[in-house]
């Protein structure tokens, strides 16, 4: 090698250590670690970080495999590591743009021999990072699914539509910040294996379930360990002033609910937090919230403790304090616990502050609370730069042990809906909760509990199923008696006629399982000229078993046409569904009498041997008994009434003018469903049942705009469990596609490539008019969502676009697969040069060269 060349890499990796993150030049723990354990890590490291979205339900969550979520606190690229996608912090509803959190993350504090230690992902104050997966490969992220059953290294194991499992540690000590007062980070010598999981399901949409399996890998026993989440919500939509300096924080410990006719209270135990008045009067308003529940934790008796504050100047860093127990942070401020004594200490402080909206009713002789600053009591109260932490204890763990935590990242709608109630602030806090709605959030982080741990089900088989309660809907007096043990005391002996049993808490032992709907269809696209032909397939969505019912569900299929990819925007094509009914029973309920649905639906077959006079009774319809001609069963018509419903739309005839239809019509349903096992005559060319294949055509659409499809299938619901019909995701799975002819249509037709709009004009309003920027979620500006199309191309191609003076302007490669990508035919221009400048008015001509070398040209005008 020349001295030149040497020199030169010199200077490369001069310049490459130089731009490295801090992380990636991170030696393993030393010697000095507290007990001595690990040992230090020889050479370079470079952690594998990594970030992943949940973002399959309506909650739209950032991951990150360094103890914490969010994006705040993310260390590394900030795109997905699996889809090269955005990663948002927490924006709810899903393509809101509006972000209920800046960031969080997972604290674990222990005494070890004589010290106190504290490990964390991040500190939101001063910059702390102590948990970092390990190198490449080993500290991968990795992605599981219970979406698709036929790709093994997905579907194994797999508990949600969308799990994530990272492994983290504190054992890195080398290019760590000290703490506030100068201490090195002393690692705790723990492993954090973490797993989260999200459901797209209605009942599952609006939260995360995370679980975590903390390991001591050190030689030292960890005692009195602590953990905690804290974090630090700045809700509001990015980019207004100070959107995060008006949020609130409380803690709800229980909420009233429902079952039948019986109210109780349930447990809901959940720290919560939001925008002080939900920004109702702006353009873009956030009447949210979000909260952190723990599920699961390694004991049952916990010492838990809910602590919150404001992190600001020392003069004006505040938070509620107690009297008895007062530890100065030695940080000038009452508020931000620097430093692992301090983060230690409020972890195990064993308080649940009182809400920040109730700041200002704390009284100067009040015996537990500190007085709060009474020049700042009012804005506190309104609302501030709040952060909070959910921390329990205490818990050993010895060397070499395992404990769980799992908890649950809820939000819930509909918190704020009243403009005028922030105004009962901070004078009379008691009208603004009245204003407030916590019924979403509530039923949310009870539906997080209930699928971490199935009520009613005894998963170790013990004979333990939970807990429960019995309500009693009606009684009646069985008999008057004397007490025996006190004559001459009366006493009433009650018959309970309608009492039910429902559990409400599982057996202690995790399900991570929910009610599903069946599994979505396969479906393809396969475009045509002004409309779009959809193939379906649905073998697994109709033999699959409810994995919480155990039984086959599935209902019917929906198809759905958007201009985008928000939920919203979807409308019902067609819908199908096979013919059942629901048969209600007359019974006394709710202090009354009235007809109720108990059981799954019947199918017509099923209600003719049961009701009609014979199993081929083809006179017997169940519609014909209604509520005013019902029907009464021929041995018990003084106790059994029945009315029947069609179960859905009963929209079951195929082949009609708009309906899908059969491929195969005379196709016998199959015998056993392993296309492995089947007969080839059963099968289609690609493999599957011929029996289960749909058709339908959507058309009179536009050919010069993308359209995305998808096929749902959805069941009838659970009437024993509450639940109503459950559908498969409207945005997941959904192909984009344009209306125009295939490339063997094109290639039959001889049929050249066009550019549209030709010319392309500055004042022709397209962003406004819907033909382009309809799939930016990051509200770029207009002069980066534009668009040139080119319509009838190739599958694979080189476009290149020149001034009229022959200078290259911009290349690209445009390959896709005509049978898995409906827009093989279909390529754009974003009218951005290789400079990455706007292009200007003018003349251009473009070439499209086909591998083979064939070659196409024209030209567009654009109009600046």
């Amino acid at each position: 090698m020349t001295s030149f060349l040497r020199s030169h890499w010199a200077i490369l990796v001069v310049v490459i250590l130089l731009v490295l993150p801090v992380t990636s030049i991170l030696g393993r723990a030393n010697p000095d670690a507290i007990d001595k354990g690990s040992q230090p890590r020889k050479g370079m490291f470079a952690p594998a970080h990594c970030s992943a979205a949940h973002n399959i339900g309506q909650i739209d969550l950032g991951i990150n495999n360094n103890g914490t979520f969010g994006d705040g606190f993310r260390v590394g690229n900030a795109v997905d590591c699996f889809t090269g996608g955005a990663v948002h912090s927490c924006y709810y509803p899903k393509g809101s743009s509006v972000d209920y959190l800046f960031a969080a993350s997972f604290w674990i504090g222990a005494v070890v021999g004589r010290d106190t230690a504290v490990s964390l992902g991040a500190d939101g104050w001063s910059y702390t990072r102590e948990m970092f997966p390990d190198e490449l490969p080993i500290g991968n992220m990795r992605k599981r699914s219970i979406l698709d059953p036929d790709n093994a290294e997905l579907y194994e194991g797999a508990i949600s539509e969308q799990d994530y499992l990272c492994v983290y540690t504190d054992t890195i000590t080398e290019g760590i910040d000290p703490d506030y007062f100068g201490r090195p980070h002393r690692p705790l010598n723990i492993e954090v294996s973490q797993n989260s999981y999200a459901w797209s399901y209605s009942y599952a949409e609006d939260f995360v379930l995370f679980d975590y399996q903390i390991k001591n890998i050190g030689y030292a026993e960890l005692e009195e360990v602590y953990m905690g989440v804290y974090v630090d919500g700045d809700v509001g939509a990015k980019g207004l002033d100070s959107y995060y300096a008006d949020d609130i924080s409380g803690f709800l410990f229980s909420y009233p609910a429902t079952y039948g006719t019986c109210e109780y209270t349930d447990t809901i135990f959940a720290a919560w937090l939001a925008d002080n008045d939900g920004d109702l009067g702006l353009e873009t308003p956030c009447p949210s919230v979000t909260a952190t529940r723990i599920v699961r934790t390694p004991a049952e008796s916990l010492e838990v403790s809910f602590n919150w504050w404001i992190s600001a100047a020392p003069e004006t860093d505040f938070g509620p304090r107690h009297r008895a127990d007062f530890r100065d942070y030695r940080t000038g401020g009452l508020g931000t616990p620097e430093g692992d004594v301090n983060k230690y200490a409020i972890m195990s402080n064993g308080e649940f502050d009182y809400d920040q909206a109730y700041c200002k009713t704390i009284k100067e002789t009040d015996s537990i609370w500190l007085y709060p600053p009474q020049e700042r009591v009012d804005l506190y109260a309104r609302g501030v730069d709040t952060r909070y932490l959910l921390s329990f204890g205490p818990f050993t763990i010895h060397p070499g042990q395992t404990l769980p935590i799992s908890f649950a990242y809820v939000a819930g709608a509909d918190f704020h809906s009243d403009q005028d109630n922030f105004s009962n602030q901070p004078d009379n806090p008691d009208a603004f909760y009245a204003g407030l709605s916590f019924d979403d959030l509530a039923e949310n982080a009870t539906w997080a509990s209930w699928i971490y741990d199935n009520p009613g089900v005894d998963s170790d088989s013990d004979n333990y199923a939970g807990k429960f309660r019995v309500c009693v809907e009606d009684s009646t007096i069985d008999s008057i008696y004397e007490d025996p043990e006190n004559p001459g005391v009366l006493d009433t002996a009650w018959k309970y006629v309608v009492a039910d049993t429902f559990y409400y808490e599982g057996d202690g032992v995790p399900d991570f399982q929910g009610a599903a709907p069946p599994p979505a269809p396969e479906f393809w696209v396969y475009p045509e000229q002004h409309s779009l032909r959809i193939r379906i397939n649905g073998t697994l969505s109709e033999t699959t078993p409810d994995v919480f019912s155990k039984m086959v569900d599935f209902e019917g299929y929906r198809i759905y046409l958007s201009r985008d990819t928000r939920s919203s925007s979807y409308s019902l094509m067609t819908s199908h569904d096979v013919l059942n009914f629901n048969r209600l029973v007359w019974q006394r309920k709710d202090g009354r009498w009235d007809f109720h649905l108990e059981d799954a639906p019947f199918s017509i077959e099923e209600l003719r041997c049961l009701y009609g006079d014979s199993c081929n009774d083809l006179t017997f319809n169940p519609l014909d008994y209604t509520r005013t001609s019902r029907y009464f069963h021929k041995e018990y018509p003084n106790d059994s009434q029945f009315i029947f419903l069609p179960q859905d739309f009963n929209a079951w005839e195929l082949d009609q003018p708009g309906r899908m239809r059969k491929i195969y019509p005379d196709e016998p349903m199959p015998t056993q469903f392993n296309p492995d096992l089947a007969d080839p005559s059963q099968l289609t060319e690609d493999g599957f049942f011929k029996y289960f294949e749909y058709e339908y055509v959507i058309e009179n659409l536009l050919p010069t705009v993308p359209y995305f499809v998808n096929v749902t299938a959805f069941d009838f619901g659970s009437p024993e469990s509450g639940l109503s019909s459950l559908e498969t995701s409207i945005t997941v799975g959904a192909k984009q596609a344009f209306a125009l002819d295939s490339w063997d249509v094109v290639q039959e037709g001889d049929k050249g490539i066009f550019v549209y709009p030709n010319p392309y004009r500055i004042d022709g309003d397209y962003r406004a008019r819907g033909f382009e920027g309809r799939l930016d979620t990051e509200n770029r500006p207009p002069n980066r969502t534009r668009e040139l199309h080119f319509a009838n191309m190739p599958p694979k191609a080189t476009v290149r676009i020149y001034t009229i003076d022959g200078d290259l302007v911009r290349e690209f490669e445009h390959d896709k697969e005509p049978s898995s990508d409906a827009t093989h035919m279909h390529a754009s221009f974003n009218l951005i040069t290789r400079n990455t400048q706007m292009i200007v008015s003018g003349l251009y001509y473009w070439t499209v060269e086909t591998p083979d070398g064939e070659v196409q040209m024209g030209t567009f005008a654009v109009l600046m």
